[in-house]
């Protein structure tokens, strides 16, 4: 039998002149081409109560003024989104310049880094600090600004006009910056007349940015603004001063180096001085470590468990292995346990939301246990340890072992911080150390590095020297681990004894040519690449450093490989010998 051929009626058209945009809800609208994103996203009048700033129209993030000129998918990005959120503090970090330009002239606005749960910290640069009653008149002049709905409009220029722009205002940062800037062009942003260059996308008007509020915060001030997980309201302000003084620690480490933006690592790279600041900051590290462990020895006797906890690639694990060298200098031998050898059996761990066990939740530990267990070792008592067969999901027997009087316990775990992790343990005998890389170093006055961009390009460094996983897979996973961190961390950061900032100057330097490869990888198209190309436009502002200078038990070298902590164990003792102390 033979099967006729579909004939198919093809006729001559007029080329359309509109554009369609498809929503994920099986909506389509239509409009003429050259409509901006904003128009359809208005159209659609999605429902939920966080703004929408963006959308990732084909794939692709765009700009909500983005013109749309051929028929495409949109996904609308709300300020819930990682995405969203920095388009609102970047967007909102504008009208603060513009306010304060207009009030205040002679000033200059820093941006200097983020209070976790409350903020930007900024300061004012030509004239004193401004008092509470200034502060509020910025806010007043702020919310004018946002009440009249003003756009922002973005211009590409040419890199040779923007030079020009940066030596009339005298920015010497931004001079600094495009020195080494690769493309012929830079995008900038104007509000009220006033022209900045930002890193990243804005709002297309003010008027999307109505929940904020400025803090006094002496010496400076705070920028505040809603969180992800509830973006319509500004949570309660809670004070940090540890925090604050950690980021206070680190300017003046960057003031001893002589670093003070991204533009200027970039010139002390091309000058050859990389080797001195590295040999510095790395000096400045161990400093740290010292003091840490001389706060435990002059408690000797007293403090008898040492937790540590941070977010995820903080370099946790070499600051405890750094920590443990300095306490054996002072006789005190470190006892290191597992906090994971004490979860409960897998059937019994608590499911989150998604029905998918939660091994970071505080109840997935048998805490009854773990405060036996420390007693016990506390008062010198002979304990079995357990061991946690993750393949079985079974607690099994381990090590049987002693300790004396003078020893430390060492536990490394997401809730060293929390008080609910060790009631039983007298407060007195308890030191507790919170790690992060904190950084300081930014791109330029008014354009952050953010804390959670330089731990991520570590842990895409990391897990594929170590674990064999692509960059796509980590990204994918970065959000889980950020909200695991927001729930168990962070909000606990102020209970720390003492603060160990991880950060190092020059780091992003280094990552970078372990970093692109690893990010060039990942597919176009793919959701992940969306922070790709974000974090590939980011890295293009640092000149590349190799590692051969970074000494091999550098914080770093947990991430880029040849630490020589690595396989660093301190030696647990069986139940014949009592575990040796000063």
């Amino acid at each position: 039998m033979v099967q006729r051929r579909t004939e198919y009626k093809v006729i001559p058209a007029e080329p359309r002149t509109t554009a369609q945009v498809h929503f994920a809800d099986g909506r389509t609208f239509e409009a003429p081409k050259g409509t901006p994103l904003e128009a359809f996203i208005r159209a659609a009048a999605l429902d939920g109560r966080a703004p929408i700033v963006a959308a990732l129209v084909n794939g692709k993030l765009c700009e909500l003024t983005y013109p749309v000129n051929a028929d495409g998918d949109v996904i609308p990005i709300s300020v819930t989104t990682s995405d969203g959120m920095r388009i609102y503090q970047r967007s909102l970090s504008f009208v603060l310049v513009v306010a304060a330009r207009e009030l205040f002239p002679e000033a200059r606005i820093v941006v200097e880094h983020s209070l976790t749960l409350n903020g930007f910290y900024c300061e004012v640069r030509g004239r004193d600090p401004l008092t509470p009653q200034e502060v509020a008149q910025l806010e007043a002049r702020m919310r004018e600004i946002v009440e009249a709905d003003i756009p922002i409009v973005k211009q590409r220029v040419p890199l040779a006009e923007a030079m020009e722009w940066v030596r009339e205002q005298g920015s010497d940062d931004k001079a600094r910056l495009l020195a080494y800037r690769q493309k012929e062009y830079l995008t900038m942003y104007t509000l009220r007349g006033v022209r900045d260059y930002f890193y990243g996308y804005m709002v297309p008007s003010t008027g999307y940015l109505r929940v904020f509020a400025l803090q006094h915060y002496p010496p400076g001030f705070i920028l505040r603004f809603p969180r992800r997980s509830d973006p319509t309201r500004l949570l309660p302000f809670r004070d940090s001063p540890k925090l604050a003084a950690v980021f206070q620690e680190y300017e003046e480490w960057m003031t001893v180096l002589g670093v003070e933006d991204v533009g200027g690592l970039n010139q002390v790279i091309e000058s050859g001085r990389i080797r001195e600041v590295i040999l510095v900051a790395e000096a400045l590290h161990e400093q740290r470590i010292a003091h840490i462990a001389h706060q435990i020895a002059d408690r000797r006797g007293k403090i008898r468990l040492v937790l540590i906890a941070g977010p995820s690639s903080s370099g946790k694990t070499t600051f405890a292995k750094r920590l443990a060298v300095q306490l054996l200098t002072y006789g005190i031998r470190p006892l290191p346990i597992g906090l994971d050898d004490f979860f409960v059996d897998r059937e019994l761990t608590p499911r989150g939301p998604d029905g998918e066990y939660d091994f970071e939740a505080l109840e997935a530990v048998d805490l009854p246990l773990f405060n036996e267990v420390l007693l016990k070792l506390m008062d010198g008592q002979e304990v079995v340890l357990p061991r946690y067969n993750f393949r079985t999901g079974k607690r099994e027997t381990g090590d049987t072992l002693s300790i004396g009087p003078d020893c430390v316990i060492l536990v490394e775990g997401i809730h060293g911080l929390n008080p609910a992790l060790v009631p039983s343990i007298p407060e007195e005998s308890i030191y507790r150390i919170y790690v992060s890389a904190l950084t300081q170093l930014n791109i330029d006055r008014h354009n952050r590095v953010p804390t959670t961009d330089t731990r991520l390009l570590r842990r895409i460094v990391r897990d594929a020297h170590y674990r064999g996983y692509s960059a796509q897979t980590t990204i994918n996973r970065w959000e889980s681990v950020r909200r695991g961190e927001e729930r168990n961390i962070f909000p606990y950061q102020e209970n720390a004894d003492a603060m160990f900032n991880s950060a190092l100057v020059y780091e992003l330097a280094v990552l970078k040519p372990f970093a692109e490869p690893l990010l060039r990888q990942v597919e176009p198209g793919s959701l992940e690449y969306v922070e790709v190309k974000r974090l590939l436009a980011f890295l293009e502002w640092f000149l590349p450093c190799g590692p051969d200078l970074i000494p091999d038990n550098s914080i770093l070298r947990e991430f880029i490989g040849g630490s020589i902590l690595r396989d660093f164990e301190l030696p647990r003792i069986g139940r014949e010998e009592e575990l040796p102390c000063a």
